[in-house]
């Protein structure tokens, strides 16, 4: 489905209710938002926490959507969640278990106003269990979960990434969970409650990448020759050889300067991993004669995979970003819609700020039948 700016808009007249805060939530909202749903935002009296946030967090998670600010403890709340309820397709929210019931917006009571209602709870920790009211963010589900029992980097101690992963894939997750219900309520009339866990998100991800086996570091999953290294101008590498065929085609592109790459020590994977310590000290010194981009130029003509550590304005910036046109650029800065184009059409191009607090009320409250 596209509308008539020919963006790709599958989700066009869905309604969301959103009650969460901060990233996972929003996340998965800014997805349908992108995507053509129409994404109330009902925050509390002062809004959303990540609106005092010194980060980039409140404006990135929210474009596109609509904000009614609401005080679910006053008792004049109740009408309007329960029309809100109706009028919704989806309602999600991401507070501990029991807070949600507490404040009226709880699974039982939205849906007996609408049992077609897709529910949707994040949580750190999920809905059951001993831990359901544990206080948590990203930092402490990575660590929980096991994400930071492996390093990253083959001569480094295991660090946590800039990005918050158990949150961005808790909203991931969550999304796609609800468009799941909502095909399953399509056939059965009756819409199912989620319960999304970030620590489970992690284990999940956990699971597929390291496995379950491993009770102490090690580096079975580390490759020497796909890691960063630091060229003479200051600069950062990725170099990413993982298979054997790009390990042939570096040793190819640096044998006239470095005929020792192409050694019978380094011949094989097994022979890498075993001298993996000094195999990475002679990329040091490899990285260290030149400036980065000779090395990006040398490797491209000889298909060695490697990218220049940037940052994320340098890489809406790039020529193989323009091509694709995958960023909007609006009054506030550059936008980037949901990352997928389908039959050649992306998502949402036309960009709506962040909503201030309570700027859609008189339209919503009218949109619900309050005169």
């Amino acid at each position: 489905m596209s509308d008539s700016s020919g963006a790709w808009q599958p989700l066009s007249g869905l309604t969301v209710i959103d009650f969460s805060m901060l990233l996972p939530g929003p996340l998965c909202t800014l997805i349908f938002a992108d995507l053509g749903a129409d994404i109330i935002k009902v925050e509390p009296p002062g809004g959303d926490y990540a609106r005092g946030m010194g980060s980039n967090l409140f404006h990135g998670a929210n474009r596109n959507k609509r904000s009614l600010e609401l005080d679910l403890k006053s008792p004049a709340a109740a009408q309007v969640i329960a029309r809100l309820a109706r009028h919704g397709d989806v309602a999600l929210e991401g507070f501990r278990p029991g807070v949600a019931e507490r404040l009226g917006i709880g699974a039982e009571s939205l849906q007996a106003a609408n049992p077609r209602l897709v529910y949707c709870s994040i949580s750190g920790f999920g809905q059951t269990g001993p831990m359901k009211h544990h206080p948590g963010h990203d930092l402490a589900y990575l660590a929980m979960a096991g994400s930071l029992s492996q390093s990253g980097h083959w001569r480094e101690p295991s660090r946590r990434s800039s990005t918050p992963v158990a949150d961005m894939a808790g909203g991931s997750y969550a999304a796609i969970a609800i468009l799941a219900a909502l095909r399953e309520t399509d056939d059965s009339g009756t819409a199912p409650v989620i319960d999304i866990s970030l620590y489970e998100s992690m284990l999940y991800m956990n699971a597929i990448r390291i496995g379950f086996e491993q009770e102490k570091p090690t580096r079975d999953h580390l490759y020497p020759t796909n890691d960063l290294f630091r060229t003479v101008d200051d600069e950062q590498i990725a170099l990413t050889i993982v298979e054997e065929k790009f390990w042939r085609n570096f040793v190819a592109a640096v044998a006239d300067d470095h005929p020792h790459f192409a050694s019978e020590q380094y011949a094989t994977e097994a022979g890498r991993r075993e001298q993996g310590d000094r195999l990475m000290a002679e990329l040091d010194a490899l990285f260290l004669e030149q400036p980065a981009s000779y090395w990006i130029e040398l490797f491209e003509r000889g298909d060695v995979p490697a990218t220049l550590c940037i940052t994320p304005r340098q890489g809406l910036q790039t020529e193989h970003s323009r091509a694709r046109s995958i960023h909007v650029e609006t009054a506030e800065g550059p936008a980037l819609p949901f990352p997928a184009i389908v039959q050649g059409l992306s998502p949402r191009q036309e960009q709506q700020p962040p909503p201030a607090l309570g700027q859609h009320n008189n339209a919503i409250l009218a949109e619900l039948g309050f005169q």
